[in-house]
């Protein structure tokens, strides 16, 4: 895409590949796809997202006004090939281990929900906090799967938190799989009643309790589909934009939340105006202005 040019408008994105030292945060794309229960594109949204970036400015307003870019050292890793299946898994969970050693955040850029298992195993997560319409909890490998397997794999279903589950998006079968797994449920009505500074805090010491860190699912099906067409199974009724934002950097402002990752966006299923990959982009951006407003002073 072709943008204007505004030497006094800086645009976020085009971060440099990691280098020595440490990064406050480090964006990697992991393009899985082949296991999806729907048909998608998503292995093209990472690319898409980072293109989408540089619509948008790295300004917070505050006050006072900073730039992203002028208080954080972000970095890009680039993509991991072929995220899918096992040997595909491990690589994603070597690449983000690499990566947290030296970032304080590392935010992953699906891709299907299937990356949630091995990212959160790469970044070292002791809990686990789902923004989601779905209870991910289904047998088999597949985009529907990667809370269950994080549980059979060791991490305590009492250290989840999921929220946004939504009437008629799930089964009674998997309501009563996430209640015998020790699952704490935040109903999208719940959600919305009781509004993100509320949820999040209650999530936050839930999946945080006993130390650890925490990771944080972004499934953006999550959302209305008036907002969110180029997710497969958003819904009429989801969350609007904003109540994701703000719900994404009241979480990520917690220092115990080290990883996060940015899934179920079909890039190639998008409105034509993009609002999907839009959204995811600006998702991105909240979790780094999150991680700012700890080394900003008024």
């Amino acid at each position: 895409m072709t943008l204007p040019h505004d030497q006094l408008w800086p645009r976020a994105g085009a971060w440099p590949p990691p280098e020595d030292g440490r990064w406050d945060a480090a964006i990697v794309g992991v393009p899985a796809f082949r296991t999806s229960l729907s048909p998608t594109g998503a292995h093209a949204t990472p690319a898409a997202i980072r293109d989408a970036l540089r619509r948008y400015s790295p300004t917070l307003l505050g006050p006072p006004a900073v730039d992203l870019d002028e208080v954080l050292r972000i970095a890009d890793a680039g993509d991991v090939d072929e995220p899918d299946g096992p040997v595909g898994e491990a690589s994603v969970r070597s690449t983000v281990a690499q990566l947290r050693e030296r970032a304080d955040l590392v935010i992953a850029l699906g891709g299907d929900n299937s990356l949630t298992y091995a990212v959160a195993q790469g970044a070292g997560a002791a809990g686990l906090i789902t923004i989601d319409a779905h209870f991910d909890l289904r047998d088999g490998v597949s985009n529907g799967s990667p809370v269950r397997r994080l549980v059979e794999d060791g991490l305590d279903g009492r250290r989840i938190v999921q929220l946004g589950i939504a009437d008629f998006a799930n089964s009674v079968a998997y309501a009563r799989r996430a209640s015998e797994y020790g699952i704490t449920v935040v109903t999208m009505d719940d959600l919305r009643r009781r509004g993100a500074d509320d949820v999040a805090a209650e999530a936050l010491e839930i999946a945080g309790a006993g130390g650890g860190l925490v990771h944080l699912d972004v499934d953006v099906d999550v959302c209305d589909r008036s907002v969110a067409p180029g997710c497969p199974a958003s819904v009429p009724g989801g969350l609007a934009a904003w109540e994701l934002r703000a719900l994404v950097r009241a979480l990520a402002a917690d220092t115990r939340l080290h990883s996060a990752d940015i899934a179920e966006v079909d890039a190639t299923a998008d409105a034509p105006d993009g609002r999907t990959v839009r959204l995811g982009a600006l998702c991105v951006l909240e979790l780094l202005a999150a991680k700012a407003s700890g080394k900003v002073t008024s």
